[in-house]
């Protein structure tokens, strides 16, 4: 005899937890079930173990998508300041670190905490380690089999994540879910992750491993994000380069400006005035590690010269090369250290209303699984809330 209930939820991230307490709640039967043995477990690994759970300028143009109108409605009505306001019903205290991240204070567990105090207030029942073998739809809605139990479901909301962090027990298996009901996916790809880089030149820039430095990094297609970029012991890495990941192709070069907010001419001409016989390689460590400036050296970037050597020629070229440095990727270190994935359940066979199928009645996706990425910064979280809401709606308004 099956167990029967208003709604199933598979996956206790993000997006399911934030649903199941919002249905529960309001008063539908909820049950989450999840193959891991912790929930929230990518909610916990997040910023630093601090969980950088939103972003006060969340807005539809820092989302990805093969159809970027998409995400437009659950945003709105499910907005940042929305879950402001819940972790500060919560007591949660929490900082903004830059361009509008908040992460919490203490540790990414409050979030964890919150989510499953909501849950509870909504009775919402939590199965971890639960295998399904199979979900089946039938004339009252879903069967979904397990090892020794069968529950039958109204609703079923796929909540169940990307391939990124596969450590963290990341699976395909939403996508299956989707194919098996007729939807559409959408090829994945590794988002928001490190390059790795072609042999001669890491084997130069290894020597950087650990050094950061400003830059604004931008791609063939004149994408461009202006933070950090980190040389790490594979490639690059840091906040401008996980960004631009999610807009890079493979096989295409990225240009790096080294001096973002510098004017480089002045500068070198005000230098030369004062200090004629100052090397080059010594002037730009001024502004950048000394280090990297050896390996320009090194590449053949920047001349071993004097100021007053440098003719007027050669200073626009190194201005160039210093503000165009080209690199072209070899890759990217892939689903193992992505915080995200690209791609998944089409939005277009999607409600953006309800996030319901439009073939399945009843069948819903939420989150990372479909086809929308949200940029590096709080936006992937506020992308699970604002789905998980909207769904919410559309699933307790079925249930009554």
């Amino acid at each position: 005899m099956s167990e029967q209930v208003d709604v199933v939820i598979i996956g206790a991230g993000a997006a399911g937890l934030f649903c199941a307490a919002q249905a529960g709640q309001a008063g539908c039967s909820v049950v989450v079930l999840d193959n891991g043995k912790k929930p929230g477990r990518k909610i916990l690994m997040s910023g630093g173990g601090r969980c950088n759970f939103t972003n006060m300028y969340a807005e539809p143009a820092a989302y990805l998508s093969n159809n970027p109108h998409f995400c437009k409605s659950a945003l709105a009505r499910y907005t940042q300041w929305d879950f402001i306001e819940l972790v500060n019903r919560h007591g949660i205290p929490y900082h903004e670190k830059a361009l509008g991240q908040l992460f919490c204070d203490n540790s990414a567990e409050e979030i964890v905490d919150l989510l499953l105090k909501e849950c509870d207030d909504g009775n919402v029942r939590l199965r971890m380690r639960s295998e399904i073998l199979a979900v089946e739809g039938n004339d009252e809605g879903f069967l979904i089999k397990l090892a020794g139990a069968e529950i039958q479901a109204k609703s079923l909301v796929v909540a169940s994540g990307g391939l990124s962090m596969p450590g963290l027990g990341a699976t395909p298996f939403g996508y299956k879910i989707a194919e098996q009901f007729g939807l559409p996916v959408l090829p994945t790809r590794a988002g928001l992750v490190p390059f790795t880089l072609h042999k001669p030149l890491l084997e130069v820039l290894q020597t950087l491993s650990g050094i950061a430095a400003p830059v604004t990094i931008a791609t063939e297609g004149g994408m461009s994000f202006k933070e950090s970029l980190l040389f790490t012991h594979r490639g690059l890495s840091g906040p401008a380069v996980l960004q631009l990941s999610s807009y890079w192709q493979p096989g295409e070069s990225v240009s790096i400006n080294l001096f973002p907010e510098l004017n480089i001419d002045d500068f070198l001409n005000a230098e030369r005035e004062s200090h004629p016989n100052q090397s080059l390689k010594n002037t730009l460590a001024k502004h950048l590690p000394k280090r990297l400036v050896e390996c320009l050296q090194t590449l053949g970037k920047v001349p071993e010269l004097t100021l007053k050597q440098l003719s007027a020629t050669q200073q626009q070229q190194l201005i160039d090369t210093l503000q165009q440095w080209q690199i072209q990727p070899n890759g990217t270190e892939g689903y193992r250290t992505a915080e995200v994935t690209l791609g998944g359940v089409d939005t277009k066979a999607l409600s953006s209303k309800t996030m319901e199928s439009s073939q399945v009645p009843g069948l819903y996706f939420i989150g990372e699984v479909m086809d929308v990425t949200g940029w590096l910064g709080g936006y992937n979280f506020q992308w699970a809330w604002s789905s998980a809401w909207a769904c919410a709606q559309a699933v307790i308004g079925k249930s009554k």
